[in-house]
């Protein structure tokens, strides 16, 4: 999967740009078209699906019966209601109870139910965002981007079974995919694996859904050249937040600015 923001709607750490991005490198940064039409160029026209929204995003999608698809044991879907749009990778064990709490139907998949989720919090918030995605049981990674809003939610399970990364393109914007080679590519220094048992958002920021009450910090990373690249993130132990996580109809999935 692939999905891309425009820097204006996402927000990204200033720590995941390499400072070295805009020295002389043999590697640069792509802009987000090039990765967009490189991705799709890998695989077989039928078996892809994206879609634009103007300026603002693009989202990707293998089908995972494609034997070119990466990583193909994971379940991977592709869904949108309500201009909510989900890619999501992996399973859920808990899913029929998960369904069960939120009234769908039994026929309803992962990507439904995040949506579902998403937009129940977005308009009521009757629980704080990190404890509706730490209830999640499985190995799993998925992507939300809600169109209306403009806003973007993505997270990574905490059992390190599926893989997800993220970077930034030649103009700020973000790339988000389970690919390393795409992201390698597109972003060139300026990536690194997506921290495990957190969730992003475009205004929250970066924090741990295992951890809410602790900050996140950008750790150095390395590469094999003896380059700088775009930062590690892990959960401070030493540090926590200033202010009192809000909780009740006041927290939900747009907006967790006391955690951060």
């Amino acid at each position: 999967m692939l999905a891309i923001f425009h820097k204006a709607f996402a927000h990204p750490p200033e720590e995941l740009n390499s400072p070295t991005a805009s020295l002389n490198d043999s590697k640069k940064p792509k802009l987000p078209q090039e990765t967009l039409s490189e991705f799709l160029s890998a695989h077989h026209p039928t078996n892809t699906t994206s879609m634009s929204f103007g300026n603002a995003a693009v989202l990707a999608y293998v089908r995972p019966e494609s034997p070119e698809s990466p990583h193909s044991h994971h379940q991977r879907l592709f869904c949108g209601f309500d201009d909510i749009y989900c890619l999501f990778l992996g399973s859920l064990n808990n899913l029929y109870a998960q369904i069960k709490q939120y009234g769908l139907s039994k026929g309803s998949n992962e990507a439904m139910f995040v949506i579902e989720a998403y937009r129940t919090l977005r308009d009521r918030g009757p629980y704080p965002a990190d404890q509706v995605v730490k209830d999640l049981d499985g190995s799993f990674a998925f992507v939300v981007y809600d169109s209306k809003a403009g806003k973007v939610f993505a997270a990574l399970g905490s059992d390190g079974c599926v893989k997800l990364y993220w970077g930034i393109a030649a103009d700020g914007s973000v790339v988000i995919s389970d690919d390393l080679e795409v992201i390698k590519a597109g972003c060139a220094k300026s990536f690194a694996p997506f921290p495990t048992g957190c969730m992003f958002h475009s205004e929250g920021g970066l924090m741990s859904f295992e951890h809410p009450l602790h900050k996140m910090k950008a750790m150095p990373r390395i590469d094999s050249d003896g380059v700088m690249c775009g930062a590690n993130f892990k959960v401070d132990v030493y540090s926590r937040v200033n202010s009192i996580p809000r909780r009740g109809s006041e927290a939900n999935w747009t907006e967790w600015d006391s955690h951060c």
